[in-house]
Formats: C-alpha cells, structure tokens, sequence
C-alpha cells in the first residue's frame, strides 16, 4: 500500500494548505502503482506554466521578438528546467510509485521529476487559483526568466553542446558495473570524449548515474581551461 500523502511537507513545498488533498494526491500518483495518476494534470500544469511565463516574458521585455519570446520559452518550461526545480525541491520524495518503477529508480528520473512538478501546478491551480499558481511559478522560475539566473541544462547535454563547439568526439557512456539486488541496483557509468577525458560516477538507476558521470566530467574539463 502506497504512503499517504505528505501534507506538511508539500504545504512547504506550495506555501500555503491545501484546500483539497486529494488533488495534489493525484498529482503525486506514478502510473505505476496501478492507480488514477497525474497525467491529466500534468497536461493542465504545463499550459498554466507556460501561460505564465510567456506572459512575464511579454511584460518584461517589451522590445524582444516573438522569436526571442518563444526560444526563452522553450528553455524555461522545457524539461530540464523543470526537473531541476523539481530535485531542487525534492518534489519527488512525496510521488508514490509502483513496485517496479520505485525499484528502477523512478524516483530519480529527470522526466517523472518534471512531469510531477507540472502536475503540481495544476493541482495548485485548480485548489488555490490563478494567482497562487503564478506565485509559486514566478517564486521559482523569476530569477531565470529575468535573466539574472541562468535556466539549468541537463548535464549529458551540455557535455554534448561542450563537444560540439570544440569540434571534439561526442560522448561516450559506458556500464562499469551493475550491483545490487533487482529492488535496489546500483549503477557505475563511465563517460569519455574520446581520449581527451574520461570521469565515472553512480547511480540508482543507469539514467542517474550518465547524469552523474556526465556532470563530473563537465567539472573535470571547466578545470582543464579546453
């Protein structure tokens, strides 16, 4: 039987009570565990974020494009931002799971991370309102839509983007070891650009441990000057 919901701890989480627990249990379901989960508000979350931004965006800086407007969209409401906002929050502690997916580390995904985040906010919206949605998205992602906080990129692909610009080899990840029993592996990954560097790291499950390599070799290589 899944956990019951964290009340206390999402309260922090939203800044405020929820009026109505059940919507943000929903948007704390997985599919996995066989029951009603937060797609549906998933889908309602993402257009609210977007709303919001692209209208902060319009307000703020009057002289930018429509193209401008939509390339900063696309960064600030795409998948990476909102999984690092999510983590940022440990919004992923309080998503029950199914066996399976807890087991194969669901609960570090970046892509159920940014869809639960999205859930979220469509839960917070249809509990609390327009204007408590765009309090807790312009109280997370205001720095970075003003510029003054740069949007977080995945690490695999700004190792990607780090190799492109300097004409190097892409990179290359690779299974060290894999330990564990089934309900709890863990991973060992290598990654490399060809033979200029190479960094390993863990994880638990085989997408976290990339993140991890990926994110060490990033570090390794801002410490070579290339």
């Amino acid at each position: 039987m899944n956990d019951p919901l964290n009340t206390g701890a999402l309260a922090e989480i939203i800044g405020c009570t929820p009026d109505d627990p059940a919507l943000y249990d929903l948007a704390l379901t997985h599919g996995s565990t066989g029951r009603a989960d937060y797609q549906r508000l998933e889908f309602l979350g993402d257009r609210v974020l977007g709303l919001v931004i692209a209208s902060e965006l319009y307000t703020r800086f009057p002289s930018a494009s429509e193209g401008e407007m939509s390339s900063r969209l696309h960064v600030l409401a795409s998948g990476a931002t909102c999984a690092a906002i999510a983590q940022r929050l440990n919004l992923t502690a309080l998503v029950r799971f199914g066996a399976q997916a807890r087991n194969d580390g669901g609960r570090y995904s970046d892509n159920i991370a940014a869809d639960a985040i999205e859930a979220l906010i469509g839960a917070l919206y249809l509990d609390q309102g327009a204007d408590a949605a765009r309090r807790f998205i312009l109280a997370h992602w205001g720095e970075m839509i003003d510029g003054q906080q740069a949007a977080p990129k995945h690490p695999k692909a700004a190792l990607q983007e780090w190799a492109l610009a300097r004409k190097r080899r892409p990179p290359e990840y690779e299974i060290i070891a894999r330990e564990g029993p089934d309900h709890a592996p863990r991973f060992r990954i290598a990654v490399s650009i060809g033979k200029l560097a190479r960094a390993e790291a863990e994880g638990a499950s085989k997408q976290a441990a990339e993140k991890a390599a990926a994110a060490a070799l990033l570090a390794e290589l801002e410490g070579m000057k290339l």
